[in-house]
């Protein structure tokens, strides 16, 4: 008996209680992070929930979160240097979002993520944007109707965006690390700019009129060559990249009638494959795209009762389609010669041994790489109406 009590006795040494146990009370939980570069140090901004504004009992009707800044050499010396003004220890495991600003990634981002890659307290399934013109403070600074944690609203946003319309792309930490790291395939990030008066965007004014004075609004995607920024594209080739990298779940595609006026197409179903070759010894890609969609607005005269009315708006979509997918290409090849589609990975999966050989000078081969691009939509719908009521009234 004696024997069993002295082990119960040296169990309850190492059974005492969790080493790492944070209590609630105790920690600032982080849901938005922006880094920016002031001369030769980091500015870490942190934007950090008060507890008793996003409960339904104690609310006073301020602000849901405040936003602690500091300064260091590192991000971790910054990071850490917050608690020299901030009542609780700033807690990063429920992170939704990462703003960096443009300058900094012009210069490179791998330095500012690598405390984020290594601290074990963060989950890494929140997404990383870059400031366009603007630094990172100021996008965390401003305060956003329907969602009262601006950090919530930019998650969501970006995700909803992501899903129903192409051109911008939700990218998290984990799936940016395997892109600057990998061969054949490098970064975009998503940009967000501040519409408005940035100025009272921070007031409580921003979130008691209809119409906010300040609004934040994902814009565009930036190209990256291994971790600079190097440059933006449009709207159209943001969409184009969408559709080349199979990210397009659904959107709307607007596309020119037979004669005159547009129709407005909603894409239900998208699939792009992607297969490199190598052809009498230079690389090559075919890109075969598959699409169904719905006709969801008419805006000129034509019988979409009749099946040659139909195949000539397929074959409408699948030249502008073709078009905008090679123009995309081009623009990247001659502009930026950077691989940010993936063909070089491509080619790595088809061919192993050739693309050992040429990875080094891939970029030369990028420039000047073949693209074939096939656009097939497979099944065109009409929606509820056979014919839109502009018909009648135009004829």
């Amino acid at each position: 008996m004696k024997k069993y009590i002295l082990v119960l006795l040296v169990l309850t040494l190492f059974l005492s209680g969790c080493w790492d146990r944070r209590e609630l009370n105790e920690l600032g939980i982080t849901m938005g992070l922006g880094i920016d570069k002031l001369k030769n140090e980091y500015l870490v901004s942190a934007q950090v929930i008060v507890p008793s504004e996003v409960s339904m009992n104690a609310s006073t009707g301020r602000s849901a979160v405040t936003l602690y800044q500091a300064s260091g050499e590192t991000v971790y010396e910054a990071f850490r240097k917050m608690t020299k003004n901030a009542p609780r220890r700033i807690y990063p495991g429920h992170l939704r979002i990462l703003v960096i600003s443009e300058d900094l990634a012009k210069e490179g981002i791998a330095e500012s993520l690598d405390l984020l890659a290594r601290d074990w307290e963060l989950r890494s399934d929140f997404y990383v944007v870059i400031a366009k013109d603007l630094t990172a403070s100021e996008v965390l600074n401003v305060t956003t109707p329907i969602e009262s944690i601006p950090a919530n609203k930019m998650f969501n946003a970006l995700k909803t965006s992501e899903r129903s319309w192409a051109g911008t792309e939700g990218v998290i930490l984990d799936d940016l690390l395997t892109d600057l790291t990998s061969d054949g395939k490098e970064a975009v990030l998503t940009g967000v700019k501040i519409i408005g008066n940035k100025e009272l965007g921070s007031s409580k004014q921003n979130v008691e009129s209809i119409t906010s004075a300040a609004q934040i609004q994902y814009d565009h995607l930036a190209v990256f060559k291994e971790d600079q920024l190097i440059g933006w594209l449009t709207e159209e080739e943001s969409r184009g990249y969408s559709d080349i990298t199979d990210a397009v779940k659904k959107t709307v595609t607007a596309i020119p009638c037979p004669k005159e006026g547009q129709i407005a197409i909603e894409i239900l179903g998208f699939n792009t494959s992607m297969k490199g070759s190598i052809n009498k010894g230079e690389p090559e890609v075919d890109i075969h795209i598959e699409v169904k969609g719905n006709v969801g607005e008419v805006q000129c005269s034509i019988d979409l009762t009749k099946p040659e009315t139909i195949k000539e708006i397929q074959k409408i979509y699948e030249k502008e389609m073709k078009e905008l997918i090679e123009q995309t290409i081009h623009s990247v090849q001659n502009e930026y010669q950077s691989d940010i589609f993936g063909f070089g990975e491509a080619i790595h999966r088809s061919n192993p041994k050739e693309w050992k050989k040429m990875k080094e000078h891939w970029d030369e081969k990028f420039t000047n790489l073949t693209v074939h691009v096939q656009v097939d939509m497979k099944s065109l719908r009409i929606g509820t109406l056979n014919n839109s009521f502009l018909r009648k009234i135009k004829d």
